[in-house]
């Protein structure tokens, strides 16, 4: 295996993802503990890839927003004793917000390019329920006082409403309509079998005794834009970000392997896809949903592609307007068939530091489904104003070998 400096190729070799639950006592995962849905996840990827011996896991990089609880405690280090790997496996804990797994992921594949990993394990954990975003935070008084940030800056629904300000064209009924189309997406591939592949089930328990969650809770099939025109806009009066066109609040872990592409060739792991770049940026906090726009262009102009090169889109659903306002940019129909293809955050849910890895992993199951595409991109807005991109190759292409060189 590679010891050297020099630059290796990182494959996202499998990903997996617990069923994702709706935050607050009466939701599945009400008294389930945020790492032991970690542990879930990571004992599900060594069971599918018995080929792979837990000793050689190199790094364990878990993600959480709220870093308290049963979400702190160097969550990939307790995760990693929790799952039963040898304790020679080192863990670390990463907060990027809603791109804490994007960010693992970006984080321990540059280790793997450099030559200091050769397999890792990253993933992304949220209990909303348990932990309500901004819980114990303390925003120093200066990004008002100071006027650093705009006060809306600090409720994402009110970024989103300023979002809307910012794009006149991107109406209510656009984002509605493009929430419903999100349901009926996840609900075709639900019953095709796609999404199922990607969850692990997870044993939970209430005052009625065990259960067994097999399914996302949050999914509203059937829902249709007369509905959604009904429901309030909490975030301004006569707003347009409603509960219908924006991601709820959910708990859920995710987690992932990555290797070198020597290594998985030398250890028998299937290949899902090959990294070929990521980018961050930063932007307006007060319009934090734009973020995503600025870092694919960023990532672009660093891998050399276009956007036409990119067939499938993977894009965060925090909310409608944020992807409809990545899709506007860049000229993009609403409803182009590249673009989740599974439908999105909006039906399934978003456990803010999971959903990165949730985004990946649907995308390597859709490479394997379209050998004709050649790149995709998993993108999402962050809060506190930044994006995240990531754009991968399709090992199924019949260019890819060429392309790994």
């Amino acid at each position: 295996m590679a010891a050297s400096a020099t630059q290796r190729k990182v494959v996202f070799v499998d990903g997996i993802r617990t069923p994702f639950g709706k935050a607050g006592q009466k939701g599945i995962y009400a008294e389930t503990r945020a790492d032991d849905l970690v542990v879930k996840s990571i004992r599900e990827l060594l069971r599918r890839n018995p080929q792979l011996d837990p000793a050689q896991i190199d790094e364990v990089a878990i993600a959480a927003t709220t870093q308290t609880g049963d979400q702190g405690l160097t969550i990939g280090r307790t995760s990693a004793i929790l799952a039963g790997l040898p304790e020679t496996v080192p863990g670390f804990a990463i907060d990027r917000m809603c791109a804490g797994a994007m960010t693992a992921v970006t984080t321990t594949a540059s280790g793997i390019g450099f030559g200091q990993y050769d397999v890792v394990i990253a993933g992304g954990v949220e209990h909303m329920g348990r932990h309500p975003m901004g819980q114990g935070a303390d925003p120093n008084p200066r990004f008002l006082a100071d006027r650093l940030v705009d006060q809306s800056a600090l409720v994402m629904g009110n970024t989103a409403e300023n979002l809307h300000d910012r794009f006149p064209s991107i109406t209510k009924e656009r984002t509605d309509a493009y929430a419903v189309a999100s349901q009926n997406k996840f609900e075709a591939a639900k019953k095709a079998g796609w999404i199922a592949d990607t969850l692990v089930p997870v044993a939970t328990r209430s005052e009625a005794g065990w259960g067994l969650a097999t399914e996302d809770e949050p999914p509203r099939p059937g829902t249709t834009v007369e509905d959604l025109a009904k429901l309030k806009t909490p975030f301004r009066p006569a707003g347009r970000i409603t509960a219908g066109n924006a991601a709820g609040l959910n708990d859920g872990a995710t987690a992932c392997l990555l290797a070198g592409e020597d290594t998985a060739t030398e250890l028998g792991l299937p290949v899902g896809m090959r990294m070929v770049g990521f980018a961050f940026q930063g932007v307006d906090p007060a319009v934090m949903g734009i973020g995503p726009v600025p870092a694919t262009e960023k990532l672009l102009a660093r891998t050399g592609l276009k956007i036409e090169d990119i067939g499938l889109f993977e894009i965060n659903e925090a909310f409608a307007v944020q992807v409809l306002a990545f899709l506007e940019h860049f000229g993009i129909a609403d409803d182009d068939p590249r673009v989740n293809q599974w439908g999105g955050a909006i039906a399934c849910g978003h456990p803010l530091a999971s959903s990165g890895v949730r985004l990946m992993t649907q995308l390597s199951r859709q490479f394997a489904q379209n050998p004709d595409v050649r790149y995709g991109l998993t993108t999402m807005c962050i809060g506190l104003g930044m994006g995240g991109a990531v754009i991968w190759e399709n090992p199924n292409h019949a260019d890819y070998e060429a392309g790994a060189k």
